[in-house]
């Protein structure tokens, strides 16, 4: 009784001390209205009569002395202003009946002064951004574009929106993650898939939405970090059309490129069938795009960067089916299809240096390796309302992984004394099947705010793996006088199957406590099995003896259980549209266990976790928001840390399970604040967050006496922490055909691990800036300018101090320029110089230019042919491709990459509109 009193008068309090913070009213169907009234100097007109009708409300202001006005509380729909002065033209501005933003900008007012009275002038004019608590619209109309552009290419014009080579998209400086049509997944959410083949004039808007997941937006508690999703809202005329493209291309050295896609839109039902063959490093699903480039990094800081980082030379094909239909008035479903095959050729060599105290072993290899990878998927959606408005939705997931690996390796290893000259292959065969099925259900109550939420998650992975392994060198060992030699030889044969089996499920009741704020009680599961047998043969010594032999020490029969549950209660507070906060706590008892049926040994391990939650979000103005979020979290160990074997396949690196590790647990706490600047289309966001991680999983490393053999085990250990921030800024300059974008980045990481059992700290600093302008004059001429710069900064205290400074300087420009309506001329450039690396290869500085001309012809520009010339200069395959500093390694690798070649395609559209009645 006692408790109850306590848990009611600290809700109370905090209550009381938040609304004593703000008290502001907001009508939930209500509308506010802001902008700006300029003479035709730019300067804002003071004491214009504005006037605001729509289907309820009939509202007069005038603007202040900047032109600025707003009306608040807007009911009904069918609005339309009005804008006088005595001098000037009247302009007259309707806003869409489709508008449902509670926050409406309405562009810059300019008004023209006349000489005498005329009949007013109805000027209509799109809204371009409109800017949400949780999404950003733009509304497409407001934009140009080429005619005829694939949505890709319109969506590099959008502020805040960065388009990477692959085809990977950035908004607000975070990846989108996935897509939908209409509010339908397309392609299972494939981005490239969708932006590569829509075209932009079919599109009516793009909104950009912080995604919470369908478990927390039917719950309305939003406590993990959101992901990017688009959503693309076609143009009413363009959701009954049947489009596609056919594209091929042949090149020089061999290079070739196909694709067909046809695409089936029916008011709500959606089919698509794609495929594609290539062999330029063209990412998956990103069929029908005619340039035939390749494959490209997907990380902002290079988005601009002309270089191909895909490694090797690929052969490429890959088949796709989609569709989507409403069955019913209040049932949807949607599935999909996809199958991909990876071809991989890889040739490279790398440099790898481990320091230990009176022992520096380093390890120089050349290699080549090759694989065939071939991918399945299976998707499907369903979503039923029902007629009480009781949700279920289903979503399974199939996929099936078939690869075959092969790896030969001439490496040489030395350290201070011992040289080792020799080679190591390894071929294997892994087949993966794994199905995964999400299903949700959310029971709706006559009483407002009441809700039941139910979401569980099956996972059903296997793999089965066969292995060979060749490790042979020669060693001679100069600590002996005279140094001795020897050879070594090993050849094992391995079979492992794995499986893992896994269910979440989480169940949730909200009730609402007063009229602005409710509780949340919610229960978590999640078990986890895991099981493992693995068979070493010894090839050698079964040819030696005629028969089988199997290596004991190498082989496991291994179970293994996660369990956690975890209980607790979240209170939400929201007074009104401009404030929400919640604060929550939870129990979490969790156990692993691990049993070796061979040699009856047991391992468990117990642990409860008090779970804190905390967070806000303010809108202090109609410009400003300010979110604070607070969560903690359990990870626990993979397969690779925990299966307790001393796996010597390859006997230079030995690697050993713990099946004795903890869970990790995370404590995240994360900010951002968001400012628009509406007035001067400007938009200006940061994000810090500081991560700290308890029992940390770390690597544990031992030099083996004075040889160059290595070992590497697992631990738990604290002390591990990382710091993040960055900005995004974008504005027009003068005017809105010059864009600028800046983005920066800064992270600090505080890496643990142990070097011969004593502890190691990491210290990473690493520090990005981009600065873009995009420019765009008339419709003839587009032009991009980057600059970026790269600084990565590591330190390690064991076993001496010691400092690795990496720089990187990119530079960059883009120009397309119509020399007439059917003919355009591209080129694009990219200069990097790098320095600080131990590498040689890796302080290359490649300079890369591309150049194209495309061809349009037939009926409304149908037919494309495109001549495009790709590394002109022939230095994509000089640069080094990978580097890495963690505990007291350092590894550095450059692999093989295409190089120059010419190439023309061929691109057809096709379209066809339905009949006009």
């Amino acid at each position: 009784m006692n408790s109850n009193r306590c848990i009611t008068f600290l809700i109370i309090m905090l209550l009381s001390c938040t609304s004593g913070l703000l008290h502001v009213h907001a009508q939930t169907t209500s509308k506010q209205i802001r902008g700006i009234v300029l003479d035709t100097a730019s300067v804002g007109l003071r004491g214009v009569n504005i006037r605001l009708t729509s289907s309820s409300d009939t509202l007069l202001t005038s603007s202040d002395k900047n032109g600025l006005y707003q009306f608040k509380n807007v009911g009904g729909d069918q609005i339309r202003i009005s804008y006088s002065m005595l001098g000037h033209q009247i302009v007259t501005k309707t806003l869409p009946s489709s508008e449902s933003s509670s926050f409406v900008v309405i562009p810059n007012v300019i008004l023209t002064p006349q000489n005498s009275l005329i009949e007013g002038v109805s000027v209509v004019k799109v809204i371009p951004v409109v800017y949400g608590e949780d999404t950003i619209q733009y509304n497409m109309d407001a934009f140009k574009f080429r005619p005829h552009s694939l949505l890709e290419e319109a969506l590099r014009q959008l502020p805040g929106i960065q388009v990477s080579r692959d085809g990977t998209v950035y908004a607000q400086g975070k990846q989108v993650s996935s897509v939908m049509v209409d509010g339908k997944k397309f392609f299972g959410g494939d981005v490239a898939t969708a932006t590569k083949n829509l075209p932009a004039n079919f599109v009516k808007k793009i909104q950009v939405i912080n995604y919470f997941g369908d478990y927390a937006t039917e719950r309305g508690i939003r406590t993990e970090e959101p992901e990017k999703v688009i959503n693309i809202v076609l143009h009413e005329d363009s959701k009954q059309i049947t489009f596609g493209q056919v594209t091929a291309g042949v090149g020089t050295r061999d290079r070739y490129i196909g694709s067909v896609g046809v695409n089936r839109f029916d008011d709500g039902q959606e089919f698509s069938v794609i495929g594609s063959i290539n062999n330029t490093n063209t990412s998956l699903f990103s069929f029908g795009s005619p340039s035939g480039v390749g494959e490209r990094e997907k990380s902002l800081f290079d988005a601009n960067d002309f270089v191909d980082p895909t490694d090797g030379l690929n052969n490429i094909k890959s088949l796709g089916f989609n569709f989507s239909d409403n069955l019913a008035k209040n049932t949807v479903l949607s599935t999909s299809y996809s199958f991909a095959n990876k071809r991989n050729v890889t040739t490279g060599n790398s440099f790898l240096r481990s320091d230990y105290e009176m022992n520096k072993i380093s390890n120089q290899e050349s290699y080549r390796t090759m694989s065939d990878d071939y991918f399945h998927r299976v998707t499907a959606e369903f979503k039923h309302r029902f007629k009480n408005n009781d949700i279920l939705e289903i979503k399974p997931v199939f996929s099936y992984n078939s690869v075959y690996f092969g790896n030969y390796r001439e490496r040489l290893i030395t350290n201070n004394l011992v040289t080792n000259d020799g080679i190591y292959r390894d071929t294997s065969n892994q087949k993966n099947p794994n199905l995964d099925v999400n299903m949700l259900y959310a029971r709706s109550f006559k009483k407002p705010g009441r809700k039941l939420v139910a979401n569980m998650t099956l996972n059903f992975n296997s793999q089965r793996r066969l292995e060979d392994v060749i490790d042979a060198y020669a060693t001679v060992d100069s600590s002996q006088a005279p140094p001795r030699l020897t050879k070594f030889d090993q050849h094992y044969y391995i079979r492992q199957t794995s499986g893992t089996d896994g269910v979440k499920a989480s169940v949730s009741f909200v009730e609402p406590f007063t009229s602005s704020s409710f509780v949340e009680l919610f229960y978590d599961y999640e078990l986890t099995d895991m099981t493992a047998v693995r068979r070493v043969e010894d090839k050698l010594k079964t040819a030696e003896f005629d028969q089988f032999f199997y290596v004991d020490s190498l082989g496991v029969s291994y179970d293994y259980r996660f369990q956690s549950s975890r209980v607790g209660l979240n209170y939400q507070y929201i007074p009104n549209k401009a404030f929400r906060s919640n604060i929550g706590f939870a129990v979490q008892p969790l156990t692993l266990n691990g049993y070796l049926p061979r040699e009856d040994m047991y391992y468990k391990y117990d642990n409860v976790n008090l779970v804190p939650t905390a967070g806000f979000k303010w809108r202090i103005n109609d410009e400003l928001d300010w979110s604070v979020d607070y969560v903690g979290k359990n990870n626990q160990p993979n397969f690779l840390h925990i299966i307790p074997i001393r796996d010597n396949s390859n006997s230079q690196n030995i690697v050993v399970g713990n099946p004795e590790l903890k869970a990790e647990f995370s404590n995240r706490i994360n900010t951002t604040l968001r400012k628009f600047i509406t007035k001067r289309s400007q938009y200006f966001e940061t994000n810090f967050a500081f991560n700290k991680v308890l029992n940390k999983i770390v690597s544990d490393k031992t030099a083996l006496g004075t040889s160059t053999i290595q070992q590497t085990t697992f631990t738990n250990s604290d002390g591990y922490y990382d710091l993040k921030w960055y900005f995004l800024f974008n504005t027009p300059l003068f005017n809105e055909s010059l864009q600028l974008d800046l983005v920066g980045n800064t992270d600090f990481y505080n890496n643990i691990s142990f070097i011969n059992e004593e502890r190691n700290t990491t210290k990473q600093f690493i520090y990005s800036q981009s600065v873009q302008m995009r420019y765009t004059w008339s419709d003839y001429f587009e032009s991009l300018f980057n600059t970026s710069y790269l600084l990565n900064n590591a330190r390690y205290t064991w076993p001496y101090n010691n400092e690795i400074t990496a720089h990187s300087l990119l530079m960059s420009g883009a120009t397309k320029g119509y020399i007439s309506d059917y003919v355009t001329l591209g080129a694009e450039v990219s200069q990097r110089f790098n320095s600080g690396y131990e590498s040689s290869f890796m302080n290359n500085n490649p300079t890369i230019l591309n150049a194209y001309l495309e061809v349009s012809f037939l009926r409304n520009k149908l037919g494309l042919l495109r001549f495009q010339g790709f590394d002109l200069l022939d230095q994509n395959k000089n640069m080094g491709t990978y580097s890495e500093y963690i505990g007291n390694d350092l590894y550095e690798a450059r692999n093989n990459r295409l190089g120059r070649y010419f190439m023309v395609t061929f691109n057809m559209r096709l379209q066809k509109y339905p009949k006009k009645k």
